[in-house]
């Protein structure tokens, strides 16, 4: 069996490392393909070194682009591999434009196609991974469950139940994998003079948030507020693309701690040890559920409503009254809750269906 493991972003990165270190494990033919949608690879370097991963085998550098022609170009590029490789199975991971293009490029060659986190949905077909994640779920053939709810969802869309395995989410390997590295290799904290359970932490880039001026404003009152009810610090990384937003908008950020992005283990190292953390990211909520500290998610919707259901999270959309009284919520939960993406074996269950389907 080989094996390719199509790649893009970060957190593809991050979420595939699982799965990679499984088939480096068991000597498995396997080469990675990373699209550099959102950096180059030049960039993302320094995951590949700090998470201790094989360099990927393929680069197509794509850059960034209006989503039909990002989509195209990795399409364009993915298929010239997948003729010259000829791999068993094309695995992808999540609901961006390389996960859509990695999928659709290999149908039409009729590989093989296996999506890791398959089945999650916002129900919002404002957000451009809401399409991208039903797509692709519908022209694969072996779909990763995350969990019992996405299952459902998949089987209530038509497709058929042979082709779907529970295998818990591969951000717990990743998690709790990943957490040993940072703890032997960063102190994030000390380094920026912050206590445990001592600062907010925030992460904000989606396009339906720093891209319209009123829900980023919203945002950034919120976070301001917060800073002065809770005298505490509020840190947040900021993307480049929010940074431009910002500025472009002419907004204020007076009180809050905007840092340059950080690596991923130094993220890791500072969500374990924040009081709440407050995101719009999918990755987030799924990470700070598995480490324990509580969630307050940036959006209206969410496609990780487990955590909603442990309460973990809570939805505060935008405005700044709502932001406050969600923190207050969480600052009052007693952060203790039965994590419900599994228990950190699901690469390696990943693998093995892969060996038992693929012949």
């Amino acid at each position: 069996m080989k094996i390719s493991i199509v790649i893009g972003t970060r957190p593809e990165i991050i979420k595939m490392s699982p799965i990679i270190r499984e088939c480096k494990r068991l000597n498995l033919d396997n080469f990675i393909l990373h699209t550099g949608q959102h950096y180059s690879y030049n960039m993302d370097r320094i995951f590949f070194d700090q998470l201790e991963l094989p360099k990927p085998k393929y680069n197509l550098d794509v850059g960034s682009g209006s989503h039909g022609e990002q989509t195209g170009k990795i399409l364009m590029g993915i298929e010239k591999i997948l003729k010259k490789e000829n791999p068993d199975v094309v695995l992808v991971e999540g609901d961006t434009n390389t996960v859509l293009a990695g999928a659709l490029a290999a149908t039409k060659l009729h590989i093989k196609v296996g999506h890791v986190e398959a089945g999650l949905r916002s129900y919002d077909r404002n957000m451009p991974e809401e399409i991208n994640r039903i797509l692709t779920d519908h022209c694969s053939d072996i779909l990763f469950a995350p969990t019992e709810k996405s299952r459902q969802i998949l089987l209530k869309e038509g497709i058929l139940d042979k082709t779907i395995f529970v295998t818990g989410n591969t951000i717990v390997d990743a998690v709790l994998q990943n957490i040993n590295l940072a703890n032997k290799k960063v102190n994030i904290l000390d380094e920026m003079r912050l206590k445990q359970q001592g600062y907010f932490l925030v992460t904000t880039h989606r396009q339906e948030n720093v891209d319209n001026r009123d829900r980023f404003e919203g945002i950034l009152i919120g976070l301001r507020q917060l800073n002065r009810e809770y005298n505490t610090p509020v840190i947040y990384p900021i993307h480049p693309r929010a940074l431009k937003k910002l500025q472009e908008f002419n907004l204020s950020s007076d009180g809050i701690n905007l840092v340059e992005p950080l690596d991923y283990l130094n993220f890791l190292q500072l969500e374990q040890n924040a009081r709440i953390v407050l995101t719009d990211s999918g990755g987030v909520q799924e990470e700070t559920c598995i480490l324990g500290v509580p969630c307050v998610t940036l959006r209206d919707n969410t496609e990780r409503p487990e955590t909603l259901d442990v309460n973990s999270n809570v939805l505060a959309g935008t405005n700044p009254e709502s932001i406050l009284n969600c923190v207050s919520v969480m600052d009052t939960n007693n952060k203790i809750w039965d994590n419900p993406y599994g228990m950190g074996k699901a690469g390696e269950t990943i693998i093995k269906i892969l060996q038992e389907v693929i012949s």
